[in-house]
């Protein structure tokens, strides 16, 4: 049996339960309720399923899961295209050799030039993990020079302290962000590097438990980013990422700015400073908080 039938279970009773009958466009059926959405019977009734095939699948007891009843449970739980592909990765898991994860991943020639031809705006190349495989000065600077090739930016962002003083919207950003590690887990349930990484992030920030647990999945962290920058001011920024066809286990997320806007405007004089003069003009607090 697949090693993540149990994260299949868990997720179709995560979206169970946060679908009332009402919600679902059903009568409730008769008798005491002890669940806060619909019960197994009314969702099984709803993808035209048996109540026992339905709990077989809850349960893990089901060996095979065929596309038609993912995309039957699909429609009953209302669930958006993200969603969907990571109840398809659920029910039919991809299994690769070993050894296609323990290697280390080379940058993208495509996406390295593409973020070459971008030295005006923040951007950094990630890949499994987030790990970051290459970045340009300018997204060291705003973001602080702890962003580095090599590192890993969910490390960053979780087991930091500056992130959170740095990233306004932190939280927002940081939910998305384990939404994404979520159905990034979905699609290599076979990662064991990716496996540590959930249980170390887990077991050091209970936000990441909870939010974990909330079974939430995003595609990518699209999440528009508000900076505190501790010299220059707020920074306000749009979040795309680009995929490359040869490798699209590699990303470049690019911070984008309105034209004419203040960060913009900003931008500029910012890329002018060396990293080593902004890290010597953020307060104290900001570098040792007590």
């Amino acid at each position: 049996m697949p090693t993540n039938r149990s994260a299949l279970g868990a997720f179709l009773r995560s979206r169970r339960d946060r679908l009332s009958p009402s919600q679902a466009g059903i009568a409730a059926f008769p008798g005491p309720r002890r669940v806060p959405g619909l019960r197994k019977e009314e969702l099984a009734h709803l993808a035209g399923l048996s109540t026992d095939h339905y709990s077989r699948l809850e349960q893990g007891r089901q060996h095979t899961v065929s596309d038609d009843v993912v995309r039957a449970l699909s429609r009953a739980l209302q669930l958006d295209a993200v969603e969907r592909v990571h109840l398809r990765d659920l029910a039919a898991p991809m299994q690769r050799p070993r050894n296609v994860w323990e290697g280390p991943q080379r940058p993208d020639p495509g996406l390295l030039r593409v973020m070459t031809a971008m030295d005006h705006v923040p951007a950094l190349l990630l890949g499994r993990r987030s790990e970051i495989l290459a970045c340009n000065a300018l997204v060291r600077a705003v973001l602080g020079p702890e962003i580095v090739p090599g590192a890993v930016f969910m490390r960053w962002l979780f087991l930091d302290h500056r992130s959170r003083l740095r990233i306004e919207n932190w939280t927002d950003y940081a939910a998305a962000a384990v939404g994404a590690l979520r159905y990034e887990k979905g699609r290599h349930p076979s990662d064991g590097h990716l496996t540590a990484l959930v249980y170390e992030l887990r077991a050091a920030d209970p936000d990441v438990a909870r939010w974990w647990d909330d079974n939430g999945v995003t595609s990518r962290t699209s999440v528009d980013k508000r900076i505190a920058h501790p010299v220059v001011g707020p920074l306000r920024f749009g979040i795309e990422a680009l995929t490359s066809p040869h490798d699209p286990e590699q990303r470049l997320v690019v911070y984008t700015v309105e034209p004419d806007s203040p960060t913009a405007r900003t931008l500029p004089a910012l890329a002018s400073w060396e990293l080593s003069d902004l890290d010597r003009l953020e307060s104290p607090a900001m570098r040792h908080p007590q």
